[in-house]
């Protein structure tokens, strides 16, 4: 069962493209020094509240949490995603996360829209709560990031809508910091000077 749904949230889904499209052009060359500083940035989008509070562990509660919600919360109703990361054993995400139409992530408080199905990361992709160090070991451990190198990941961020949608929430929430280009970016200088993470011994 977590071959499969780990195989349906690594599916390309290209066909699925709207909106911005980002450029794929890593740099020649990165020191580490640069490396550390676009993790840095890498970070503060991981950790927003528009990344973190999806990127969940095993028991499947997505988050309320950012400026918003006054406070950090489960998702109201007591929504769980499950095993399938869908919805599927309780009350499926699409519910209320259905296909995008014009408008409608426009006001607030309105459950989020993309032309896709909603769905959480896998379990293995945790980071509500984590500590940079703690994401940047998972991120650029081929076991834990679903085999990706760096240009899988900067590439994975243009193929899936609900990761678009971060950048342009609507509905006045906050959007993740920089731009979808620019973390993009970032994940390539990380990659090219070599994945490094604060700490990691020279």
């Amino acid at each position: 069962m977590k071959k499969l749904i780990f195989a349906l949230i690594l599916t390309p889904l290209a066909a699925f493209a709207e909106g911005e499209t980002v450029a794929i052009n890593p740099p020649v060359s990165a020191t580490t020094e640069e490396g550390l500083a676009a993790w840095g940035r890498i970070y503060e989008v991981a950790s927003h509240p528009r990344c973190s509070n999806c990127h969940v562990g095993a028991d499947g509660y997505p988050m309320w949490s950012g400026p918003s919600y006054g406070k950090t919360r489960r998702h109201g109703m007591n929504i769980n995603a499950g095993e399938s990361r869908v919805g599927a054993e309780t009350v499926p995400c699409a519910t209320c996360h259905y296909a995008r139409f014009e408008g409608a992530n426009d006001a607030p408080h309105m459950a989020p829209q993309v032309a896709m199905d909603w769905m959480l990361p896998p379990a293995e992709a945790e980071w509500f709560g984590k500590s940079s160090v703690e994401i940047c070991n998972q991120l650029r451990d081929p076991e834990r990031n679903g085999g990706r190198d760096f240009r899988a990941l900067a590439s994975h961020l243009d193929h899936d809508l609900i990761l678009h949608w971060a950048w342009t929430p609507g509905g006045g929430r906050e959007p993740a910091p920089y731009s979808l280009q620019e973390h993009v970016n970032d994940v390539l200088v990380w990659g090219v000077s070599g994945y490094p993470c604060e700490g990691d011994t020279q």
